[in-house]
């Protein structure tokens, strides 16, 4: 009865009298004194400095031009033709002019970026069909309901569906070098710009039979109101580039975690003869497949060519958190430097 009674009654929840539940295991509780702290804190401040000044030493390497297009040259038409878009219409095209003073030296890579745009928004990060993207048959033809309100059109489902996929970002580029006597065109390479995870893991096309299209393992589905092309004819030059594959379409489904961003667009491909180096210094182009709208949130558009280092584009945030970091430990151990030498530095208790 004694035993019965003990693993029903208060007993039975007292914990096992064992040295982890007993709080007895071995412990070290350091003692914080002024010989211990202030050297530490030296240390981290000298750390942090020499960290930052690297780092600052490496972006500052880099080379980079940014050049805001929405309204440059003859875009201007372009941006006043999409004032009141409220679905994809017909392309317009501009061309703008810029040069480079200097040359850029490597692999040189091409960005578009937009400015007051908010992918970072709990309702538009949500929007989407994460199960769709990954070629699932059944979500193709009934896609989520947190694709809402882009989850049909004319009585057929989206694909891809959602408000992240609607708003993708559709303007094209063709950049031009202008020489001393030659006019080329700069070649990129389109390929290779996604996550490999993202591009062989979390986006797949639906499944189809060995007879099927592309187009036909899509049947009875819609493209987003905002797109020109349906999701299996976006990239025409480069089949194996279509449907949910399709790496802009991979890169824009990543969103940005701030308003203002870019996003890889292409890398320079340095076979020509004429880059075999890089970028050269002189003149350019730029013709605009002008599509993407930006008036509804008063946002900006540009395009940025950058060279990389080992620590990648040119990023100042980093290195200016270093060196701040560096100073505010560097002032604390100072002013505890202070502290203990005029009032501690006798005290036995201050050093023990």
């Amino acid at each position: 009865m004694g035993k019965e009674a003990a693993k029903t009654g208060p007993l039975a929840r007292r914990p096992d009298n064992s040295a982890f539940m007993q709080q007895r295991l071995p412990a070290w509780s350091p003692m914080l004194t002024a010989s211990t702290v202030l050297p530490f804190m030296y240390c981290m401040a000298a750390l942090c400095m020499f960290v930052g000044v690297s780092l600052l030493i490496t972006v500052q390497g880099t080379q980079e031009m940014k050049m805001d297009y929405t309204e440059a040259g003859n875009c201007t038409i372009c941006f006043e033709a999409l004032q009141n878009v409220t679905k994809a219409g017909k392309s317009c095209f501009c061309k703008v002019l810029f040069s480079l003073e200097q040359e850029f030296k490597g692999d040189v890579f091409f960005y578009y970026g937009l400015q007051n745009f908010h992918q970072n928004l709990r309702k538009y990060m949500d929007s989407r069909d994460d199960a769709q993207m990954v070629g699932r048959k059944q979500n193709l033809m009934n896609p989520s309901s947190y694709c809402e309100p882009y989850i049909m059109d004319e009585n057929k489902p989206i694909a891809p569906c959602g408000a992240v996929a609607n708003s993708m970002f559709n303007d094209s580029f063709a950049l031009q070098y202008h020489g001393q006597s030659l006019n080329v065109t700069v070649p990129l390479y389109r390929n290779g710009i996604a996550w490999y995870t993202d591009e062989n893991v979390k986006f797949r096309n639906p499944p189809k039979n060995q007879n099927q299209t592309l187009a036909q393992a899509f049947e009875g589905t819609t493209s987003p109101p905002y797109w020109q092309k349906p999701v299996y004819k976006l990239d025409p030059d480069n089949p194996t580039n279509n449907g949910f594959i399709n790496e802009d379409l991979i890169v824009w489904m990543r969103e940005a975690a701030f308003p203002n961003f870019k996003k890889l667009y292409g890398v320079l491909k340095r076979g020509n003869e004429t880059f075999t180096t890089g970028l050269p210094a002189g003149k350019y182009s730029m013709d605009i497949t002008y599509n993407f709208p930006v008036q509804y949130f008063k946002g900006r558009k540009q395009v940025v060519l950058s060279t990389v280092t080992w620590f990648g584009g040119q990023n100042h945030f980093l290195p200016i958190a270093y060196l701040v970091t560096s100073g505010l430990v560097l002032l604390i151990a100072v002013f505890l430097t202070v502290i203990w030498w005029k009032f501690g530095r006798n005290a036995r208790n201050m050093d023990e």
